[in-house]
């Protein structure tokens, strides 16, 4: 009889407590410190090759994008970008808009641009690459 009445008096913070997240939180956040963590080399190359590249001709660019390495460098650039980006605008959507079919047409917009964007910077890559 004492445990069922220790039941009825905790209060709802106390039976909720170490039951974790109703949502997928920690995978979230952990997805946006890989990314982020992934952006930093890929862009410190990247801003090191252009650098290098400025004042090159166009056929010198296309010879150096050409090469396997720097094509797959700039699609890992590219998802890493758009990946991080609809993390973090995710983030920002779920935090701040409290209708939940504003909220969900927000995300899929987000998820869609996204995508629609890295594939097309993919295409490009791969059309000069090739």
């Amino acid at each position: 009889m004492g445990g069922v009445r220790t039941a009825v008096m905790r209060s709802q913070l106390g039976r909720a407590r170490g039951l974790g997240s109703a949502k997928s939180g920690a995978a979230h956040w952990w997805a946006g410190r890989v990314t982020a963590l992934a952006l930093v080399p890929l862009t410190l190359w990247f801003i090191c090759a252009a650098l290098r590249l400025l004042g090159a001709s166009h056929d010198e660019v296309l010879a150096w994008i050409a090469n396997p390495f720097v094509i797959v460098g700039l699609i890992a650039l590219l998802l890493a970008t758009f990946h991080h980006v609809q993390l973090g605008l995710q983030a920002v959507v779920d935090d701040y808009v409290p209708v939940e079919g504003v909220r969900l047409a927000l995300l899929l917009s987000i998820k869609a641009v996204c995508f629609v964007f890295a594939l097309a910077g993919i295409i490009a890559v791969l059309k000069m690459g090739l």
